[in-house]
């Protein structure tokens, strides 16, 4: 049965309605692939498209009077293929259609070609090795290479041939059938098919017909070297869909509902609104809604960003896929399914990603003024030679060299090598970076947004001081004897609680005191604090509100203790000690040790730091100056969807912005961002949306990751610029139809040496710590 295609309304600016529409494209091999869809789709009237080469989809926008089925057919009209999306259906398995995967058959078709161009390759280059009809052999196992091998890169030069485009694949195709079409020419019509032929080494220009010069290696070489590039490429776009699937999995898989004051557990798609739902602590809540029975405190940093739990009752909302920490609760659910914030919080990493800027590949913005211009060239120098007289066969050989001499070898080596070195050297200090498309933006970086929790703070709630009244009676005792008991008592009763405040308390009291008294009469008062008796003394630890229920409100040292450590952006825990007021225990989010020297490293980089959190603003302010972020870069009490509007807004403004993050709140703004760095000790969700990944939760891995991707990024550039400037020099001596084979061949094989050098400098790169880092 078919399902039809998920279509969105949408209005543009009160003129015609319009729908929205996410198209899978297929058959793109670059990014002017790319553009050529976009600029075909938007000639329909009213239809408006961006085409995203990475994520391999097209988002449409258009009016009533196009039909989703037309917009496949441009598509297909230019060669391509174009999927409309089904229904989204909660209760369908991501992994329903498995199709065959593109990368496995990359792969296959790569190790086909190592193994039969290898020999092709060594026969060519070592003269003592050519045994007699070596040259058959050598066909033998070209053949399939070119025909086989060279498949995707055949297909790609037609189809964009026959709509008037070259690009690299154009150069690759043209230029490896040109060289195996003339070796079977010289083979079978030539003398190079004769025993004994042989392919010495000659440094010298000569000129002649060519009937005795094959360039099988030629073709073997380019096609392998350029499908290991392809394979590469293939690998990291398969994880394109990881973030949203990663999302997904975030959420309850089933949920218990109150049916008739009864709990029945049900799978999570057939939850409805208005459905009565039960959270027990640790659980997940599993839909949108709003609380009416119970009280407890609700983790949200994964949706919010907010290091410090939430305290909730009967009338606050909750979240999807938040965590209860706390006493049991009953939920009426209000969204579910695509309607969530969850769901949409998904929808806005696929938009971000799709309507992220599209890198150009360096190699097919040369190609599009090189290839024309080789063509051209070649064409030229056929005329030249017939008009002169020179002959057919002498003409035609120097129009072949020329198009044989253009396919640069190194080409296929520029990227890879350059990429595979660079990302070596970043995975040894902890930096993964996914593919080439993410090195021209570290470049143009001049903006750097930083999340707070678990970014430059460390995520976790750690005691930071402990404030005792004057009164305490310390007749037995010194104050910092008190201190240590307090703490210890505090400890020991919440050990017993699940609450994060609690277990930081508990953990600081056991660095001290690793055997803790034991609690008896524990009690826990739900979203209020702990109680019961430890050492023979009644203890409660909790919000004042708890003491002042046991008619023992803070003093006023304790209370002002307690106004000046909030406005410090710190959380404050109240003790009481047999119904007395003692203490008053500071806890925050800690800045990690490496974050201030990291700020320094950002701005030598010559980066603006901001800092960007969905904390409020009176921490967010504290965290900035203890930093060093100006208080006018601080955007505190953000949203997810903020987040993304917050970095849009910073690219209206012409900045290049790169954005470091590390939870689910920060995948959408992480894949909007021209640059997206994830912490490696965050979510998953954040780590697939990233373009980098910090495996370290070290911030100052985030100024050596720009760095080395801007060292890779140069290295990439001078390879692209030798692998064609090797090529260039001799499209003369060609054309003039002087090009000995053995120089061609040494000419190809030293550029790819120098590729292979200049990418293995990368080995050296050395991260910056003290001094200031090398731009």
């Amino acid at each position: 049965m078919s399902v039809a295609p998920h279509v969105l309304p949408s209005t543009v600016s009160g003129e015609v309605a319009q729908e929205q529409i996410d198209l899978q494209i297929g058959g793109m091999t670059c990014a002017s692939c790319a553009a050529r869809i976009e600029k075909k789709l938007n000639k329909l009237d009213g239809v408006r498209a961006t085409v995203n080469y990475s994520t391999e989809k097209a988002q449409v926008s258009f009016p009533a009077t196009v039909l989703p089925a037309d917009l496949v057919a441009e598509v297909v009209k230019i060669g391509y293929t174009a999927t409309l999306p089904p229904l989204p259906r909660a209760t369908e398995p991501q992994e329903s259609a498995a199709p065959t995967d593109p990368v496995q058959v990359l792969r296959q078709r790569l190790l086909i070609c190592v193994v039969l161009a290898i020999p092709v390759i060594v026969l060519a280059m070592v003269p003592v090795w050519q045994f007699d009809n070596w040259q058959w052999a050598s066909l033998a196992l070209a053949g399939p290479v070119v025909i086989y091998g060279g498949l995707p890169f055949h297909r790609a030069a037609w189809t964009n041939l026959r709509h008037g485009a070259a690009t690299m694949d154009t150069l690759i195709s043209m230029g490896t059938l040109a060289a195996f079409g003339w070796s079977l020419y010289a083979l079978f019509f030539g003398t190079a098919g004769m025993t004994g032929m042989r392919h010495p080494f000659a440094f010298t220009l000569t000129r002649g017909d060519g009937a005795g010069n094959i360039y099988l290696e030629a073709a073997a070489g380019v096609i392998t070297f350029l499908l290991a590039g392809r394979y590469v490429e293939a690998k990291s776009k398969r994880e394109a869909g990881a973030a949203l699937r990663a999302l997904i999995q975030l959420g309850a898989k089933d949920v218990a509902v109150l049916r008739g004051n009864v709990e029945t557990r049900i799978p999570i798609e057939q939850l409805a609104v208005g459905d009565l739902f039960v959270v027990r602590p640790g659980e997940k809540v599993a839909a949108d809604g709003e609380i009416t029975e119970g009280r407890s405190a609700v983790d949200n940093s994964l949706i919010t960003g907010e290091s410090v739990p939430v305290e909730v009752a009967v009338g606050d909302p909750v979240i999807g896929a938040s965590v209860n920490s706390g006493g049991r609760l009953v939920v009426r659910a209000a969204r579910v399914g695509a309607d969530s914030q969850l769901a949409q919080m998904a929808k806005l990493v696929t938009d971000a990603q799709n309507g992220k800027a599209q890198v150009q590949r360096l190699a097919d913005r040369i190609s599009g003024i090189f290839v024309p211009v080789v063509i051209a060239l070649a064409v030229a120098t056929l005329a030249f030679w017939v008009i002169i007289g020179a002959g057919a066969a002498a003409a035609f050989t120097a129009a072949v060299a020329v198009l044989i001499v253009a396919c640069p070898c190194a080409l296929g080596l520029a990227t890879p090598t350059a990429l595979m070195v660079g990302t070596g050297r970043g995975a040894q200090l902890g930096i993964l970076i996914k593919g080439p498309e993410v090195l021209e933006s570290t470049r143009r970086v001049e903006t750097i947004v930083l999340d707070k929790t678990g970014t430059i703070t460390t995520g976790r709630m750690t005691l930071i001081g402990i404030e005792i009244t004057d009164t305490v009676d310390t007749a037995d005792t010194d104050p910092e004897m008190s201190t240590q008991h307090i703490l210890r008592w505090a400890g020991a009763l919440e050990s017993a609680s699940e609450h994060p405040i609690g277990r930081a308390i508990a953990a600081a009291a056991r660095a001290d005191h690793p055997d803790l008294p034991p609690v008896q009469d524990f009690l826990n008062v739900e979203g209020l604090g702990v109680q019961g008796i430890v050492d023979g003394h009644g203890v409660l630890v909790g919000r004042p509100v708890l003491l002042e229920r046991w008619a023992s409100p803070l003093n006023q040292q304790l209370a002002q203790a307690k106004t000046d450590a909030e406005a410090a952006g710190a959380t404050v825990v109240a003790v009481a000690v047999d119904g007395i007021p003692v203490a008053v225990i500071k806890l925050a989010d800690t800045i990690k040790p490496s974050s201030n020297a990291a700020i320094d490293q950002f701005r030598r980089l010559g980066l603006t730091p901001m800092l960007l959190t969905g904390d409020n603003q009176r921490v967010a302010n504290e965290v900035a100056t203890e930093v060093g972020i100006l208080p006018q870069h601080v955007m505190a009490e953000v949203l997810p969807a903020q987040k993304v509007q917050a970095i849009k807004d910073l690219q209206a403004q012409g900045r290049v912005v790169a954005m470091v993050g590390d939870g689910v709140n920060d995948a959408a703004a992480l894949a909007q961002a021209d640059l997206g760095l994830a912490m490696g000790t965050g979510s998953d969700v954040a780590i697939e949306a990233a373009d980098l990944t910090l495996v370290r939760g070290d911030l100052r891995v985030a100024g050596d990751a720009i760095r080395l991707s801007r060292r890779t990024l140069a290295i990439i550039k001078g390879n692209l610029f030798w692998a064609f400037a090797y090529n260039v020099a001799a499209i003369p001596l060609a054309a003039a139809g002087l090009l000995n084979p053995m120089i061609a061949g040494a000419a190809m094989a030293f550029s790819s040496i120098f590729v292979v050098t200049n990418s293995l400098r990368l080995r050296r790169f050395a991260p910056a710590r003290s001094d200031p880092p090398t731009r």
